[in-house]
């Protein structure tokens, strides 16, 4: 019998939780497939299967804290026979629900004692997990959904069990825990606004000259670069990285009572994924080309869609890019990432009436916003430094120039 054992977790974080078992007991399951996921207040652990066997006990439920290294479970190697369940004595009544129809539902145990609760039938329940898995969120998302329809239509048109009398009316609350990520991420978002002297200067950039040297060669850099396409990311990163290398202090942390300047510069750009938002970092940008800084980030979005991040990708990180122009935004105030002491805010590329040279002209432009801690960064310093990520971006020919 093999232990099915937490992993070993960074020094940073104390401790997961158990977001879901992929596998019931019993059920067979070969090398490398996933067993369960921990979510941590960073990043989503997967634990996975050492050998080809069966899962034969589960002593961790889903919801329930793990330390690093204990033990989740037991799997037993090999072909399963006829295996006895052994489980928690709460779970015998989760894998009660709905058992005569369910031989072509996936369920994971906490989706089913969700469903019980709820009276929800899983059967009719669309899976988004991994094979088509039900999932505690495709609960849910069912039980909501059923609640809208009551109110709509008078009776739930979505999957509950037949013997439910639903008298649901339009004013249903749904209360549900905060995930680690989210409760960490609200923790650090209040812990900077109450620690640090923040403040937000704004500008605006004419994206006029990226613009046009992305569609004059964006098909020629994806030729070259084996697919990889020319965004406007690339672009701001280096116009970061090349400000930055002007203005240390930009670049600094505060440690106590003491200023820690990098003498390197890992950019973090701020994505999100399904679990909330995470912010990956590119290491030594100042070493990355255009392609290498967009492949990267291209990656990191994917990865963190299907929650593949590691811990060691969201670590550290000396400035961070935070690009609410993607959902539309116009004008927004990031928030400072502890400990960095400076954070910069892209926004919708708008067509707007312009005085250039006595002429009103239409041109694309993007407000900035950079967020400082004021302790640190001295307000003209903090202008400045924006000021020169807008002359680069206006005139890219700068960056390669030095100038």
């Amino acid at each position: 019998m093999i232990e099915i054992k937490a992993p070993e977790f960074p020094e940073s974080i104390a401790d997961g939780e158990i977001a879901v078992w992929h596998v019931q007991v019993g059920e067979q399951v070969s090398r490398d497939q996933v067993l369960v996921d921990i979510e941590t207040d960073k990043v989503v652990l997967e634990v996975v299967a050492p050998v080809d066997g069966h899962l034969s006990e589960i002593l961790k439920q889903a919801g329930e804290t793990v330390l690093a290294e204990e033990v989740m479970g037991h799997f037993v190697a090999g072909e399963a026979a006829v295996v006895e369940a052994k489980s928690s004595p709460a779970e015998p009544a989760a894998l009660a629900v709905t058992a005569a129809p369910e031989a072509d539902a996936i369920v994971s145990p906490a989706a089913k004692k969700m469903a019980a609760e709820h009276k929800v039938d899983v059967t009719q329940i669309s899976g988004t997990g991994k094979g088509g898995r039900v999932t505690k969120e495709d609960v849910l998302m069912a039980v909501a959904n059923v609640t809208q329809a009551a109110g709509a239509v008078g009776q739930p048109t979505l999957p509950v069990a037949a013997n439910e009398a639903t008298g649901a009316s339009d004013r249903i609350e749904r209360r549900v825990p905060m995930t680690r990520l989210r409760a960490s991420v609200a923790r650090r978002l209040l812990e900077a606004q109450q620690t640090a002297a923040m403040l937000t200067t704004f500008n605006e950039v004419d994206m006029t000259a990226i613009m046009e040297l992305r569609s004059q060669y964006k098909e020629a850099f994806e030729k070259a670069h084996n697919g990889t396409r020319l965004g406007f990311m690339s672009f701001f990163v280096r116009a970061c990285i090349e400000a930055l290398k002007r203005f240390p202090a930009v670049n600094a942390s505060i440690d106590g009572s003491d200023i820690v300047y990098h003498g390197y510069q890992d950019i973090g750009v701020a994505v999100g994924s399904p679990r909330g938002l995470v912010v990956p970092v590119l290491r030594d940008a100042d070493s990355l080309s255009l392609a290498e800084i967009e492949e990267q980030i291209r990656d990191y979005g994917n990865r963190a869609k299907d929650n593949k991040l590691a811990i060691d990708d969201m670590t550290g990180g000396t400035f961070t890019i935070s690009n609410g122009g993607v959902f539309g935004s116009l004008l927004s105030t990031p928030i400072l990432n502890p400990p960095q002491t400076a954070i910069l805010g892209m926004h919708k590329i708008q067509e707007r009436p312009m005085a250039v040279g006595g002429q009103v002209v239409i041109r694309p432009m993007m407000y900035l916003a950079l967020s400082y801690d004021h302790r640190l960064i001295d307000g003209q310093e903090a202008v400045r430094f924006l000021v020169t990520i807008k002359d680069f971006l206006e005139e890219p020919a700068r960056i390669l120039l030095d100038i």
